[in-house]
């Protein structure tokens, strides 16, 4: 199958998300000693402390989607990705026009980078931190992936 990462208009994305959950992959990166966390520039959790994540593209395999992410948003070109798990996240709030809420699946994706590479973030996020436990005011999921997956 092709893989389709092609723009979905605004309309039909927020009809598919309005009927049904998303799939995606989030992004547990091992980073000079701790756990990344980026503070996310758009809804769902805007303004939060957040795995860096992103939507699944049909015909894409979930590890390659784990290592595009991490190039996209994160810099990071020679990753190993290791899948850790599945959840799932109900949001009641969107950036979406015409989206109230949102239901993600996210698999869940211990990442870690070759030495040396250093992060350089994209649009979704504005700062990264590296942290051994969930900071305060942490969101839900965040410090579910840190009880689940036995984090640092």
């Amino acid at each position: 199958m092709q893989l389709q990462d092609e723009f979905v208009p605004t309309e039909t994305f927020a009809t598919c998300l309005n009927n049904a959950p998303q799939p995606c992959v989030d992004l547990v990166v091992e980073y000079e000693g701790g756990i990344l966390l980026a503070r996310r520039q758009k809804e769902p959790a805007k303004g939060e402390w957040f795995w860096p994540g992103s939507r699944l593209y049909k015909g894409e395999e979930l590890d390659d989607a784990a290592a595009r992410v991490a190039s996209e948003e994160l810099g990071l070109d020679a990753v190993t990705v290791d899948r850790i798990g599945v959840s799932e996240h109900f949001w009641e709030r969107s950036a979406v026009d015409g989206v109230e809420t949102r239901h993600t699946v996210p698999v869940v994706y211990r990442v870690t980078p070759e030495p040396g590479q250093s992060i350089t973030l994209n649009e979704q996020h504005d700062e990264y931190r590296v942290v051994t436990t969930p900071p305060a005011g942490a969101n839900e999921y965040v410090v579910e992936y840190f009880e689940r997956f036995d984090l640092v």
